[in-house]
């Protein structure tokens, strides 16, 4: 890692430390610190507050966290595959297929752990298939992905309301998974979701080199050898899996995988070795200050992590659309 960016990278870890730490504190019931540390090292707290801590607020932050490791990731790797700044797993309708998947595991499986993951997971990766080879099929330009994307999530939550209309009793419970929330989570729902997003995240850091050679374009991808409609696969399942994961505990969150990357690339650069653990920390620090938003500005209602993202989020996909400067091939 070259001097220059080390500190920024360290300063980045410090926030996501910081938030992680405010999201256990702060909610309708403030925390104190020395109350936080007593529970975590001693263990000799209130149990009230001991229960809040551990039930509560730490499985409610490590949603979080993993949630933004998982969107910002699979945002870079898609940003990369398809040579489109606007690409995320919201705009291009990944999110869309994810949660369709997802809702046939709770209408067919509703109790079981395991289908829920690994159907969202399938959701994601077809849609990418779908919206990478309909792009791709015509031409490559940004407007091209981008309606392609809008186009199959069209379909995606025409199948969506369907299943709401269907299964009632499914509905009733639908609306926090459809606008995204981290409430009511646990160690135990998080625990084989978490456990992909880790390793998808950790493998994708080991092809940060074939993300930077892809990015330089199929003919000099070629050139040094790369088998691009491999890689290209593979990165594309890896993002899958990432916001297959993250769609299966907290719902279709959206804009994470759109406004990190871009804020780490202006901070740290393209180097794909460098922008994806950077990514990783923004994405966490980034859900866990939206979620503690939610949490308080209408205290003691809480807004759904989901809003608060597309009340930012909304704007700043704006600003990449009018910029003179959007139409560039993005080099991750």
């Amino acid at each position: 890692m070259n001097k220059h960016k080390f500190p920024m990278t360290a300063l980045l870890a410090l926030l996501l430390l910081v938030s992680i730490t405010v999201s256990i504190l702060f909610g309708s019931v403030p925390v104190d610190l020395a109350d936080l540390c007593r529970s975590l090292i001693t263990r000799q707290a209130d149990p009230t507050v001991h229960t809040l801590i551990t039930t509560v607020r730490i499985p409610r932050a490590l949603g979080g966290l993993f949630a933004g490791i998982g969107l910002s990731c699979s945002g870079v790797l898609l940003q990369t595959v398809m040579n489109n700044a606007l690409a995320s797993p919201a705009t291009i309708g990944v999110n869309s297929g994810s949660g369709f998947g997802a809702m046939i595991a709770m209408m067919l499986f509703p109790h079981s752990i395991f289908f829920l993951p690994l159907s969202a997971f399938a959701g994601a990766l077809l849609t990418s298939f779908a919206v990478f080879a309909l792009a791709y099929a015509t031409d490559s330009s940004r407007t091209t992905i981008i309606l392609a994307g809008i186009t199959i999530s069209s379909f995606l939550n025409a199948g969506i309301n369907t299943i709401k209309i269907l299964d009632t009793e499914l509905s009733v419970n639908l609306t926090s998974f459809l606008i995204g929330s981290l409430s009511g989570l646990t160690l135990k729902k998080l625990s084989l979701p978490c456990l992909i997003i880790l390793a998808a995240f950790l493998l994708s850091c080991c092809f940060g080199r074939h993300l930077n050679i892809l990015g330089l374009g199929d003919d000099v991808a070629y050139s040094l050898g790369l088998n691009v409609p491999l890689t290209r696969l593979f990165l594309l399942t890896l993002s899958s899996l990432l916001a297959g994961s993250v769609v299966s505990y907290a719902g279709l969150l959206s804009f994470v995988g759109l406004i990190v990357p871009h804020i780490c690339r202006q901070l740290l650069g393209n180097d794909a070795r460098i922008l994806l653990p950077s990514s990783a920390l923004l994405g966490g620090s980034f859900v866990l200050c939206c979620d503690l938003l939610g949490r308080i500005l209408f205290r003691p209602f809480e807004l759904p992590v989901g809003i608060i993202m597309a009340f930012v989020g909304g704007p700043f996909f704006l600003y990449l659309l009018l910029k003179k400067k959007g139409g560039r091939r993005v080099n991750a």
